[in-house]
């Protein structure tokens, strides 16, 4: 189960795709209106024409789309009861999705906060409750994977609503993580730095590349590639952390 796949060039997309590589059969959540509201725009062809894309990409993949507003409190159990009865049973989910405004100290609206925190928050707990809710304890494990962004390593006043939710999935990894691991259900949170998925314009591209380390910034398949290795096998024992997979931009100031 993978939320948040909703355009070609993000990286819930490149999640999917490594994942259905790898073997895993995919469900995948997509809510285009909220990218439409956004600079950026929503991808062109849509949600389901990204879920067509992707069995394009894998021919070979079982991979199912559904569509779900997280701000609705029931849409977090109903997505992953779709998932569980597309396959049966769900070995993994990553929480992807992510509600996105710019608004400062000055700007921030009450309604704004409490729709990132519902969205970004409230749902992916509902998601790991009801994720864990099915998991019969199999071997090895089940995998939960969410995301925080760079505000632990370094200031972002103008996106608060944002950073709020993602401060706190950053805290709550250990809790939950720690609830889980007796039943081998590791958690773990991933930052993956300075993303160019489409949002940024050329003047932030260009200066923020000249200020990382390897002159460049994430690309959706750097933070897939994190997510494929802590889905694996190999990762059993790796839960209730926080990986920053950046490439250095944090200590670079990237």
């Amino acid at each position: 189960m993978i939320t948040g796949v909703s355009r070609r060039i993000g990286i819930g997309y490149a999640i999917a795709r490594r994942l259905a590589a790898d073997g895993a059969a995919i469900v995948a959540h997509h809510w285009s209106p909220h990218d439409a509201e956004q600079p950026w725009g929503a991808d062109p062809i849509g949600g389901l024409g990204v879920v067509a894309s992707l069995q394009q990409e894998v021919p070979a993949a079982k991979i199912v789309g559904v569509e779900a507003d997280f701000v609705v409190p029931a849409a977090a159990f109903a997505v992953m009861d779709a998932a569980a009865a597309a396959f049966g049973h769900v070995d993994i989910l990553v929480a992807n999705h992510a509600r996105s405004s710019s608004q400062a100290l000055a700007d921030v609206t009450a309604a704004e906060i409490d729709l990132s925190m519902a969205v970004n928050v409230r749902a992916t707990l509902l998601l790991a409750q009801r994720f864990a809710a099915q998991h019969d304890d199999r071997r090895p494990g089940g995998r939960i994977v969410w995301f925080t962004s760079g505000q632990h390593q370094g200031p972002m006043p103008d996106e608060l609503p944002y950073i709020a939710s993602k401060a706190a999935l950053h805290e709550l990894t250990v809790s939950v993580a720690a609830g889980l691991a007796s039943r081998r259900i590791t958690v773990n949170c991933i930052n993956p730095g300075p993303t160019d998925t489409g949002y940024a314009d050329d003047a932030t591209l260009r200066l923020v590349a000249a200020r990382h380390p390897q002159s460049r910034w994430s690309a959706p398949d750097d933070a897939a590639r994190a997510v494929a290795w802590l889905c694996s096998d190999e990762a059993s024992w790796i839960t209730g952390q926080t990986i920053v997979s950046d490439g250095g931009a944090w200590w670079s100031g990237g």
